[in-house]
């Protein structure tokens, strides 16, 4: 009997943890199933060109602690909707049938795809168009329906965490408002938990509209108490009542086009015009996306790389491995494709954040 061949691909935005689910799947493929692993470069990229490499074990040894993917990856390669720029037009074109023709060439038998809602949506089509897959929710902003956690979360958090600890000590020291601009284009969960756990005196989430008079009136309650600084944690998706998201550029040769960014230093504008207070805007950026996967982060990529193959072995093809209540259960991607796991106005989180005085703007 021939050995089974399987692949693995990791797609959209990098985050921490994606090499510790490449090395789980692959270790567990070949330790305890024998089977052939190979990984797809760049994401659906390398679906499109035909660029696949094998992986063995010593490939795979010693990345656990490592940042990004050694797949490299890619946001903007669907195969349903490939760009192709000719001079200044961008164009689209139907790439998908070469994608599973190149898939059959290789003899595959499953594919692991690894990624956010974009990746996943990709992926109940390939899926429905005859491809045999099982994908593993990753994304930092935590937003994916179907699963509690992903991995990328919690590291995207801490970073953020530390970055508030360091703008507190300036803050206070300049008697400043100080406004740290993170990501989160539809859901809030990065501003949300870095904003608790910093002690961020104002959170704004796209879930929660804010009103500009809120914010000026909690900050200048502040002032007249003799807190000479506020901590602001935004969310590039955020926006005022009645009022739209801050756009940064317009990226013509993407599937997303629309690049949020730049929210923090128009609240800021507004809130030093209105206040008369000094106040400076930080954006995170991709700094949240990078280095080293916290401890839980490892833990969680591994589990979701082992559970992987088990449902490949069980023949559980369009699925998501999905955490819920902190079991690992198959989620079919039919419900995963295209939604957004977004906060709730009743969440937990946002209570206990009031209850210590916490502003939402709103």
């Amino acid at each position: 009997m021939r050995k089974k061949k399987i692949a693995v691909l990791t797609g959209g935005g990098d985050c921490a943890g994606l090499n510790a689910v490449i090395r789980a799947v692959t270790k567990k493929a070949i330790i305890e199933h024998g089977f052939e692993v190979f990984g797809i470069e760049d994401g659906y990229e390398g679906l499109i060109h035909n660029r696949l490499r094998k992986l063995v074990y010593d490939d795979v040894s010693g990345i656990l602690t490592l940042g990004g993917t050694i797949l490299g990856t890619s946001n903007k390669a669907d195969p349903y909707k490939y760009i192709v720029s000719q001079g200044r037009q961008v164009k689209f074109e139907d790439r998908s049938q070469e994608v599973i023709r190149n898939f059959k060439q290789w003899g595959l038998d499953g594919l692991v795809c690894i990624g956010g809602d974009g990746t996943l949506t990709i992926a109940h089509r390939l899926y429905q168009d005859g491809i045999p897959i099982v994908g593993v929710p990753k994304t930092i902003d935590n937003d994916i329906l179907g699963t509690d956690i992903t991995f990328g979360f919690d590291t995207a958090v801490e970073i953020v965490t530390e970055g508030i600890d360091r703008l507190h000590s300036t803050a206070q020291s300049h008697h400043r408002i100080m406004i740290m601009e993170v990501m989160g284009r539809k859901a809030g969960w990065i501003a949300l938990h870095g904003g608790i756990a910093g002690g961020g005196d104002i959170i704004l989430i796209p879930e929660i509209p804010y009103r500009i008079e809120r914010i000026v009136e909690r900050v200048k309650q502040r002032s007249q108490k003799g807190k000479r600084f506020s901590l602001i944690v935004v969310a590039e998706g955020a926006k005022p009542e009645g009022g739209e998201v801050v756009v940064k550029k317009i990226v013509r040769d993407s599937a997303e086009p629309v690049r949020l960014g730049g929210i923090s230093f128009v609240l800021g504008d507004e809130i030093e015009r209105m206040t008369g207070l000094e106040t400076r805007a930080v954006v995170m950026g991709h700094l949240q996306r990078g280095g080293t996967p916290t401890a839980f982060d490892r833990i969680l990529a591994t589990r979701l790389g082992v559970s992987a193959v088990d449902m490949m072995v069980r023949g559980e093809f369009g699925h998501m491995v999905g955490v819920v209540c902190d079991k690992l259960i198959p989620v079919p991607l039919q419900e995963v494709a295209g939604g957004v796991r977004r906060i709730t106005t009743e969440n937990l989180l946002i209570r206990t954040a009031r209850s210590v005085g916490t502003c939402f703007g709103d």
